[in-house]
This record gives structure tokens, C-alpha cells and sequence, in this order.
């Protein structure tokens, strides 16, 4: 079974990371263990939530049978992903589990996955996002567990390379912004590359044949003092190629090539949000009360195909669930302005009931209920049955 390094920079349970996850995986044999590692999140009260809505994910979306374990000993397949990395690599190191990583890349063998603070472990030095961008301590490194070094890369590795989460401050390069990256890159042991790795993005290292790619919606920044070389997503090169880069050496960027066998990268829930929030808003200037219904519907799709995200700090799913809300109660308000009121109205309360019955089903009773009163308030008086949900007008 062939090796393979994977390293992503966030989404690493969300459907922009799917395809990858699905290639690393048909590399397995029939009946490989896959253990998924806790430890970065573990001391979360919802720790195993996390991990449930985790397993779901890769038995659903990739089709691998996840086992949650302490250690990855006799594991074909490990996954790692969010939480604190300090956290992760003061237990990995008491435990022995930082040994046996780096034992499963100097022997080449077996799939490791490591995304956002566990990918933030895998170079020679690691950024202490928490302590540094949420308790404000001084800007430094801790040792990482450095799986780059039987690679021939001296790197560290930030995920999250793009983040724009802080709209009016820079919360670039996981967090730390331009200012605490440039003096902490001062204090890296001479010749240490920056890895700079975007989200939903992922490099992919077959370590079998030292081949290199880029995937996923972003790219991977290779940064040295004064100068960097930016790999888009679908670039292709050699780990030769990529010490080279690593090291400073002289030539122009890699050239980007197709991936034929990744199709596009899917939005974020972020640009789905917003693509739903301007549909509405089109078809209630219209107004289109059909197009307005079909915009919360694909809302509440999109809530769905996200709910196994495990990034802690994106609170995506809550953004879209509120914009529901305000999305159900402004329906309300078109329904109880709309002309032709007879013909509009049927075609508007049917698909609203069918997603309230949903609702129901998935236990989200606050939004179901915040719908029956948005349509009560237009003079839809619904009624719950043994037969299911009847409606009259008041």
C-alpha cells in the first residue's frame, strides 16, 4: 500500500475537501483501518460530538469506517484535525504518538492526515494560535513534531494561510497576521522555509514516488526571507522540486496544470450563504414568493450538506441558521402583502411546509417553529395531524 503525506489547511470535513479524501482512500486495501486521533480537540466539553459528526462524515462522504482511538498502532489510514496544537503536541509526545507519525513517513507507508491545528504540528517548529491570537501571549514557536524532516524539508506548515475572517484586522497566516509572522520568522533556525497553506486546500505528498500536488480551492505558499513562490491549486512537481523552493533555490514559479481527475472545488458555505441571502433578496423584489420559498429551501440544503463541519471557530452553520430565520420572517411579510393572493399562495405554502416537516425531522423545532409563525402572521393557520401538516387561510 503506498504512502501517502496529506496536509490540509481547513474544511477537512466539509464537502470542498471530499474528492481528496476519496483519492487518499481508494489507495487503500480492502479492510484497512482507519483510526481518526481526538487529541487536538479532546479537552472540548463537545469533544464527542465532534468526533461523531467526523466519522459521519468520512462513512457517508468517503466511505471509510472511522474508529476514534488513542493511538494509531497497526492503523492503515489516521486522520487528525481542529482544535489546540500545543494541546495535541504535549499528549502526542507524553503518549508516543508523535514518535509513530514520524515513524509511518521515514518508513513511507500508510495514509496520514493531518488539517488545521494537527497540520499546524507537522513541521519543525508550530504556531500556538490559541495562546497567542485568543490569550495574547507574546509571539514565539514550540517544537513541532516535524514529519517535513524525512522529506528533506526544513519548514514549519500554517494552515489557514488565507484566512480573512477579521475583516478590519489581518488575520492571515493562521491567525497571526503579516506583523507576528515577520519577527517570528526571524527567530526560525537559518534555512527554515514557511509552508503557507490555504483553506480548503490540501498538498498532497505520494511518498512512494516523491510526487506533489496542490487540490482543493486555494494554494500552497512556499515563503523565505524576501521572496515567495505561490503553487496554485492543480500544480503538479516533485519533492525535489519543492526543496529546491524550500531552500531558496533560483527559477520562476512552478506552472499550474490541470486536475483532471478533481472536478471544480465546491463553494464555501460562507459564498453559499451569500448566493442564497441575494437570490431571496432578487425574487422578493420581484416579487417571486415561488423563487423567495426556493431560496430558504436551498438555505436549508446547504445547512444540511455542511452539518459534519468540524471548524470550531467558522460558526457557519449558525450564521445560516439565523439568516433562515430572518429569511422564514420576511416571507412572512411578502405573504401577507402579496397580490393575487389566491394563486400565489399555494405554490408558497406547500414547499414551506415540506421544509418546516423536515425540520421537525431533524430536530430543529425552534426554526420549524419560528416558520409556523412567520406563516401565521401572513394569515396561514396550520394545523398538525396523524396525516400530517394542513393549512387554511384566516
Amino acid at each position: 500500500m503506498p504512502g501517502l503525506l496529506v496536509l490540509m489547511g481547513s474544511g477537512e470535513t466539509s464537502p470542498t475537501m471530499v474528492e481528496i479524501h476519496r483519492a487518499a482512500a481508494r489507495t487503500l486495501r480492502a479492510g484497512a483501518r482507519a483510526v481518526l486521533l481526538d487529541t487536538p480537540y479532546a479537552f472540548q466539553e463537545n469533544c464527542a460530538d465532534i468526533s461523531a459528526r467526523a466519522c459521519q462524515y468520512f462513512a457517508r462522504s468517503v466511505g471509510l469506517d472511522v474508529e476514534v482511538a488513542p493511538a494509531i498502532t497497526g492503523a492503515d489510514w489516521v486522520f487528525s484535525g481542529p482544535g489546540s496544537p500545543t494541546y495535541a503536541l504535549d499528549r502526542w509526545a507524553g503518549s508516543g504518538v508523535a514518535g509513530d507519525l514520524r515513524a509511518r513517513i521515514r518508513a513511507r507507508e500508510g495514509v496520514t492526515v493531518l488539517a488545521s491545528a494537527a497540520a499546524c504540528t507537522a513541521g519543525l517548529a508550530t504556531v500556538p494560535v490559541y495562546e497567542i491570537y485568543k490569550v495574547g501571549a507574546e509571539p514565539h514557536w514550540r517544537e513541532g513534531i516535524d514529519l517535513l524532516e524525512p522529506l528533506g524539508l526544513q519548514a514549519v506548515l500554517i494552515p489557514h494561510y488565507d484566512n480573512a475572517e477579521g475583516g478590519t484586522h489581518d488575520t492571515r497566516y493562521c491567525y497571526l497576521g503579516e506583523r507576528r509572522l515577520s519577527r517570528m520568522e526571524r527567530e526560525l533556525p537559518p534555512g527554515t522555509a514557511v509552508l503557507g497553506l490555504d483553506e480548503h486546500t490540501a498538498l498532497v505528498i505520494d511518498l512512494e514516488s516523491e510526487s506533489v500536488r496542490i487540490a482543493g480551492r486555494g494554494g500552497l505558499t512556499v515563503r523565505r526571507p524576501g521572496a515567495q513562490t505561490v503553487l496554485p491549486s492543480g500544480t503538479r512537481l516533485d519533492l525535489a522540486e519543492l526543496r529546491r523552493l524550500a531552500e531558496g533555490g533560483a527559477g520562476g514559479p512552478v506552472p499550474a496544470l490541470p486536475e483532471p481527475e478533481t472536478p471544480p472545488a465546491e463553494v464555501t458555505l460562507e459564498e453559499s450563504i451569500q448566493s442564497c441571502e441575494e437570490l431571496f433578496k432578487a425574487a422578493a423584489d420581484r416579487p417571486d414568493l415561488v423563487a423567495a420559498a426556493q431560496a430558504v429551501l436551498d438555505l436549508e440544503a446547504e445547512m444540511v450538506k455542511w452539518a459534519a463541519d468540524t471548524e470550531e471557530d467558522s460558526g457557519g452553520v449558525e450564521q445560516a441558521r439565523e439568516l433562515m430565520r430572518l429569511l422564514i420572517a420576511r416571507l412572512g411579510e411578502l405573504a401577507a402583502t402579496a397580490t393575487q393572493r389566491s394563486q400565489t399562495l399555494p405554490s408558497l405554502v406547500e414547499p414551506l411546509l415540506a421544509l418546516r416537516a423536515e425540520l421537525r425531522g431533524q430536530g430543529c423545532y425552534d426554526v420549524a417553529d419560528a416558520l409556523r409563525t412567520a406563516l401565521t402572521r401572513g394569515g396561514v393557520t396550520i394545523e398538525d395531524t396523524p396525516d400530517g401538516s394542513r393549512w387554511t387561510t384566516a
